[in-house]
């Protein structure tokens, strides 16, 4: 039979597909229009069930936020350039404003948020992965809700920054994000952070300090001066604040009567293992390919 090129385009309107696949969608279903948008929503699940597999350590942050509820998610993709889609973008900045609305207790099923449109999450990204040919993931997201002082900050689109304030004011909460995206605090103070972390900071100081000859006496006390050390760097309150290094974070929020809570912050891509390309292997295997 014959398909228009009307048809096709109206195909190609509603499911972003190329012609060709647009083409043969509608020659398979006979020139029925609902038909062929079903049969390629169907193929296309299946391709992006392929594709789960395939590494996705770019993307970018997502947040959205209201008056005393803010919400961050992180989506990946492959490439940089799928990254700044207009397609990408708009699913990220979707599935950020379904979690600020239904905050969820369980961020482990952020796939199961329902979008605006009424697709669930994993349903919509499914169908953007046989878009646009790449594996997609929504790896994390989070939410904070209170009657307290909300603050957020966008580094690009790679850093996000969500941070919970007793007192102050939204403008210190966002001066406070803002330093947490640049000097990557672990916690907001020493008595937050894990035993297990100072425990193995406490294995390499002793282990650094193991032939200095110096009495065991002597080597406690340089571990435990090394470790105030190694909290002041990593912990919010006793971090030099970014914007006025002559006072910590801590003498920042005393000024304003505030309180720091709670703080998260997502990297795009941090902790997942990159593939490493090696061209010059690249090119030998070709090269023994046309021997």
């Amino acid at each position: 039979m014959t398909i228009s090129a009307s048809l096709v385009k109206e195909l190609r309107e509603r499911t972003g597909a190329g012609m060709m696949e647009c083409k043969k969608a509608l020659a398979e279903t006979g020139g029925d229009l609902e038909r062929a948008v079903e049969h390629m929503r169907k193929a296309g699940l299946a391709k992006a069930d392929k594709k789960a597999g395939r590494i996705a350590a770019e993307g970018r942050i997502a947040i959205a936020q209201t008056q005393g509820a803010a919400a961050m998610v992180e989506v990946n993709c492959e490439t940089d350039f799928v990254a700044n889609g207009e397609d990408f973008k708009a699913f990220a900045a979707h599935v950020a404003q379904a979690l600020l609305e239904q905050a969820p207790q369980d961020l482990t099923a952020l796939g199961t948020l329902r979008l605006a449109g009424g697709d669930a999450v994993d349903t919509a990204r499914r169908e953007l992965v046989a878009k646009i040919g790449e594996n997609v993931s929504v790896r994390r997201g989070t939410h904070f809700k209170s009657g307290t002082t909300l603050g957020s900050y966008l580094h690009g689109t790679r850093i996000g920054v969500l941070v919970e304030l007793q007192g102050g004011d939204a403008t210190l909460a966002k001066d406070i994000a803002m330093h947490v995206a640049a000097s990557r605090p672990l916690c907001v103070s020493p008595e937050q952070v894990p035993a297990e972390v100072l425990d193995k900071e406490r294995e390499i100081i002793r282990a650094q300090s193991a032939d200095s000859g110096k009495p065991e006496a002597i080597i406690e006390k340089m571990i435990e001066g090394r470790l105030r050390k190694y909290l002041a760097e990593i912990t919010l309150l006793d971090q030099p604040f970014v914007k006025e290094p002559d006072i910590t974070v801590d003498k920042l929020l005393a000024r304003h009567g505030a309180k720091a809570l709670r703080f998260a912050r997502f990297e795009v891509g941090e902790g997942i293992e990159k593939k490493q390309e090696d061209f010059a292997a690249e090119v030998k295997a070709q090269a023994a390919k046309t021997a």
